[in-house]
């Protein structure tokens, strides 16, 4: 395919010509050097399209060392690759990547021999609401979320860095879904240790053409030769790869502890996935052909020729569990200040659960994992303790039954 990726999320999803936070940055540029330059950094999660973005933003401040840790060996192969490669990178003496868990052994023996670090950033999170079809996946989500954190919460207390983020989602927010309500459970335990660790985070709107998202899905049906296929009616949000970057570069460098960071952007500026569909064919120079189911669609584009210009597409409304219409960055009952930064909004929020209520809440869990018994309504009902606010849109479909 030939697409300029950067300059099409440029000109019809986020419809800026340069970054959402570029005065932001260009305003704090010597503080963000004196709080990076010579400093040791650990990024968790580092070769997602955040982590990996995180990175890029954070390098041109010239950090001493850089530690990368992420599940995926193949991620962290590409994202060497990709610093090395790129023209003008600042790339420390001191870099290495280990494809190891977060809240494993060799994780810890890691940190503890090679630690302290100056600035630990966690991008490693389940994020999908496709995570949510059972109680196996709950499970998988909710300890990678909420208690992996707690046990790295443990080990940042023996060796306090000067900063420590952890990312978010704006689907924390009001959640509607599993995934949201562990991040927001995430959040309350992350903000009940902020009096003695400096932690920030921050609610994102979603990173056009992610890893894994249903945008660089789009890519992959097309390469494949198969129909795109997407929800009419779900409008979202959209930040670029590099602006989600340097979101989470200034949350976790400008904060103050116990700050939830969101981009400000207004309500007209959201899309929908079937928009955003139709944009990218024109420009590949395609015309959408509407289908009226999966079926349709499939065999539509088995029939593709080497020179046809129409593409098969299935637009539909949603109808899965969790998935929420709009999105939001602050609920009612939190206090947001507008006027700090020019392009971020941040939350203080109002009150906090204490260590105590979390370690109770975290001894729970343990117990719950300990059970074989549980159904996906148990760990709804769990949640719904600790995660006020949290009202589950069940339908008794799963994203994994779409295309």
């Amino acid at each position: 395919m030939d697409l300029n990726l950067p300059q099409f999320i440029s000109r019809y999803i986020t419809k800026r010509t340069e970054s959402l936070f570029f005065e932001d940055l260009k305003k704090n540029t010597q503080e963000l050097i004196e709080r990076v330059a010579g400093k040791r950094v650990l990024v968790i999660g580092g070769a997602g399209t955040i982590g990996s973005s995180f990175i890029k933003a954070l390098l041109p401040f010239r950090p001493d060392s850089l530690y990368v840790v992420d599940l995926s060996e193949n991620g962290l192969t590409e994202l060497t690759r990709d610093l090395r490669s790129a023209a003008g990178m600042y790339v420390p003496s001191e870099y290495k990547t280990y494809p190891i868990d977060f809240g494993g052994r060799v994780f810890e023996k890691l940190f503890r021999q090679v630690g302290p670090f100056d600035i630990v950033a966690n991008f490693a999170a389940h994020k999908h609401v496709r995570s949510e079809k059972d109680a196996y996946s709950i499970e998988a989500m909710v300890e990678n979320n909420v208690l992996k954190n707690y046990r790295l919460l443990a080990l940042l207390e023996q060796q306090p860095p000067q900063h420590f983020f952890c990312v978010s989602t704006d689907k924390a927010t009001n959640p509607v879904n599993v995934m949201g309500a562990s991040k927001k459970l995430m959040e309350e335990l992350l903000l009940a240790h902020a009096d003695h660790l400096p932690i920030t985070t921050a609610r994102f709107a979603n990173v056009a053409f992610s890893n894994g998202s249903l945008l660089a899905g789009f890519l992959e049906r097309l390469q494949k030769r198969q129909p795109l296929s997407s929800p009419i009616d779900v409008r979202r949000y959209f930040v670029s790869p590099e602006e989600s970057g340097q979101l989470c570069l200034l949350a976790c460098l400008l904060g103050c502890s116990g700050e939830i960071f969101f981009p400000k952007l207004a309500a007209e500026q959201m899309m929908t996935f079937s928009d955003i569909a139709v944009a990218l064919l024109h420009e590949l120079g395609l015309e959408p052909e509407l289908c009226t189911t999966e079926e349709e669609a499939r065999q539509k584009a088995k029939q593709l020729g080497s020179g046809d210009k129409h593409w098969p597409v299935f637009f539909f409304r949603s109808d899965t569990s969790g998935e929420k219409p709009y999105e939001e960055f602050f609920a009612e009952d939190e206090l947001v200040v507008w006027d700090r930064f020019e392009a971020l909004g941040v939350v203080q929020p109002v009150q906090r659960s204490t260590p105590e209520q979390m370690a109770m809440a975290m001894g729970e869990l343990e117990q719950l994992f300990a059970r074989n018994d549980l159904k996906k309504a148990d760990w709804v009902a769990w949640l719904r303790r600790y995660v006020p606010g949290f009202h589950h849109k069940e339908t008794g479909k799963s994203l994994d039954q779409r295309m």
